[in-house]
């Protein structure tokens, strides 16, 4: 098979820096999960991350929108708990939403349509100590930084938003989830879900940037 190419080589290389985050970082996100949860946040992300490395490459082989989606339903599949369908409910959103020319600006535009479905999913929204406490001001801040500034910035305003947001999540009260049912039990703790997506962000905005970003354009 010859190599990918353009947008669906970038796509595949932020999986896979994606997978070895969750792969990496099993034992920690286990752990928060303990705290307030099943414990088994962990171990269901590490399950998506090896179907979607196996599926590498038959998803280098579609186009990025159709390569997002399959991602997804791979997701959905593999994992059990609310984040498979959660994650899975974001990459499929990504793809059937994935602009035709994929400028930084468009991107932003999608990035906010698939929160916008995660927290009809998942009947969230900010401040429920859920990964929308990351992902929502994350995808705000890019589009807020891209429209004034270059996209290295954009990432970095990313990344910020994402580092702050899962810092927000300790001083809140799960309503949502297995966490719910511990109450106030859950203040003090970050939420391993809000951990996880923080991890995503970081290891898909550090790839872009490596990158250069050709595929995204400002």
């Amino acid at each position: 098979m010859s190599p990918p190419d353009g947008d669906i080589a970038v796509f595949l290389h932020c999986l896979q820096a994606v997978c070895g985050e969750l792969l990496a970082n099993e034992a920690e996100l286990s752990a928060l999960d303990r705290a307030i949860g099943d414990g088994d946040h962990g171990a269901n992300l590490c399950r998506a991350a090896h179907a979607l490395l196996e599926a590498a490459d038959d998803l280098s082989s579609l186009p990025l929108p159709k390569a997002l989606e399959r991602a997804g339903m791979l997701v959905v599949t593999s994992v059990g708990g609310a984040s498979g369908p959660l994650y899975g409910t974001m990459l499929m959103a990504l793809g059937r939403a994935w602009p035709q020319d994929a400028t930084a600006g468009a991107v932003a535009d999608v990035l906010e349509q698939a929160m916008e479905a995660v927290g009809r999913r998942g009947r969230s929204t900010v401040g429920e100590k859920t990964m929308l406490d990351v992902l929502v001001p994350a995808a705000r801040a890019f589009r807020e930084s891209v429209a004034s500034g270059s996209l290295g910035a954009a990432l970095q305003a990313m990344v910020d938003a994402a580092d702050s947001g899962l810092a927000a999540t300790r001083p809140m009260r799960a309503t949502k989830g297995r966490a719910a049912y511990v109450g106030e039990r859950s203040i003090g703790h970050l939420d391993p879900g809000a951990a996880s997506a923080r991890l995503c962000l970081r290891a898909v905005a550090r790839v872009l940037c490596e990158s250069g970003s050709k595929e995204l354009r400002s």
